[in-house]
């Protein structure tokens, strides 16, 4: 039957397969046939009298039984005698029940309900399905991981459900090395790379078919939050995101960008400061009264400072520039002190980011979103960074807004930049002028009366 195993998998399941290690965890995308490829792992194992027993878990009833009928299917296959045992009560005081299929060995698959007492006193193989969906994963954990204490092989197997769960956090140790644990990453777009779309189908994909059927699902899915994570392998806590996608999407706009020479409006910019492992970010709004609409977002990947000073100081010599807010923390000071001494220091502010000043230009920010008085382009790359801002409170209860550092999105650039731009429309640091008119002629009728 091995000799054979590419009539029935990919190449990421056939993975999978091959990895006897004791505990193996697989983080993975929706629909790609990871239960279908565990099932025959177990038969296999049962079939050869490697485990007495295996013991799955999924997140409903459902897939329970989906898993038993692939577990029948490849009974056929081993031409092992197997009697399917339907729904059995295999602990009557706790009220747990299981489908179960005999081998002839005697050996077992049980597959049960999410309840975590289902693995109380029981030994054998252990396999988790949809484990981040499972409602009480700490107690099942609990219950679950003392079934192999004898050296049976455990299996995790699951899409993300955020970054507060369980299953994400063991994906943490073992990228970090303290778990030692063999771990599977298959996001849809390697799946689709090693044939899945070939299999349904039926025929060898031309490249435009994979990513006409990747686009579709993406459109399917409605929100990025839902593709990233049913799908990329992208764990997303909604939940702790300072400005979340729906937020977002309700201020993206088409064709909203414009030339420098184009814009008749009055002229706000943002500039986030990068060097090496930063982007330099400039964000240019145009403001008409209470609406601000992105015109430019200037990136600049690695840019010796003289090139970025040239591309700065050609959007400030624009005619309708009222304000520019630069970031000069560290790398900043001497840009910014240079572009004030050009335009003038009440054109041009620097803006030092202490946690105090990041908490009002971040809340300012959302303010904006939240009343749809800000408009930017509708872009993958922009409405990620966007997203990344995490609120943290720290252990001494202190506020700051930190992400993730991304290759291609950087470190949250895009967001100081819009945010120090939407704080440059809403200040007025300059000094107050007022101009004497010149004296009435009728100033002279009254004189000396």
């Amino acid at each position: 039957m091995d000799n054979n195993l590419n009539k029935y998998f990919l190449p990421y399941q056939q993975r999978w397969l091959d990895d006897n290690s004791p505990v193996k965890i697989w983080e993975k995308s929706r629909r790609i046939g990871a239960t279908y490829v565990q099932s025959y792992e177990d038969v296999r194992d049962c079939v050869s009298k490697k485990v007495p027993s295996v013991w799955f878990s999924s997140a409903d009833e459902s897939a329970a039984r989906e898993y038993i009928a692939y577990c029948e299917q490849w009974t056929k296959l081993f031409h092992m005698a197997a009697k399917p045992l339907g729904n059995v009560v295999v602990d009557s005081e706790k009220d747990i029940k299981a489908f179960i299929i005999e081998f002839a060995n005697g050996t077992k698959i049980h597959a049960l309900s999410s309840n975590p007492k289902g693995f109380r006193s029981k030994g054998g193989k252990v396999v988790l399905d949809e484990f981040a969906h499972h409602d009480s994963q700490d107690q099942l954990w609990k219950a679950a991981r003392p079934c192999v204490t004898w050296g049976f092989p455990l299996r995790i197997l699951s899409t993300h459900n955020g970054q507060q769960c369980r299953f994400y956090k063991f994906i943490e140790q073992v990228n970090k090395g303290k778990l030692k644990w063999n771990l599977h990453t298959t996001p849809i777009q390697l799946a689709v790379d090693e044939g899945m779309v070939d299999k349904i189908l039926q025929k060898k994909a031309t490249e435009q078919e994979k990513e006409e059927w990747l686009n579709e699902q993406m459109a399917n899915c409605f929100d990025e939050y839902t593709w990233l994570q049913e799908y990329c392998c992208v764990p997303i806590d909604e939940a702790s995101a300072f400005l979340p996608y729906e937020l977002i999407s309700s201020c993206e706009t088409e064709n909203i960008l414009k030339n420098l020479d184009e814009i008749t409006g009055d002229l706000f910019v943002g500039m986030d400061i990068g060097r090496k492992k930063d982007l330099t970010v400039i964000w240019i709004l145009e403001a008409f009264e209470k609406s601000k609409y992105t015109r430019m977002v200037k990136i600049l990947e690695k840019t010796p400072f003289h090139i970025q000073e040239e591309v700065l100081t050609n959007i400030l010599k624009h005619r309708n520039l009222r304000r520019c807010c630069i970031d000069s923390t560290g790398l900043g000071m001497q840009l910014a002190e240079s572009a004030q001494r050009k335009f003038g220091q009440y054109r041009v502010e620097a803006i030092n980011f202490t946690n105090k000043v990041k908490e009002e230009l971040a809340y300012n920010l959302r303010t904006n979103f939240e009343d749809k008085s800000v408009f930017i382009p509708a872009e993958h790359d922009t409405r990620e960074d966007l997203h990344s801002v995490r609120r943290i409170t720290t252990s001494a209860g202190n506020i700051r807004f930190d992400a993730d550092s991304c290759e291609v999105n950087g470190h949250a650039d895009r967001f100081w930049a819009l945010a120090l731009a939407l704080y440059a429309v809403g200040t007025n640091a300059g000094p107050i002028n007022i101009a004497s008119r010149a004296r009435r002629e009728s100033y002279e009728i009254t004189k000396n009366y």
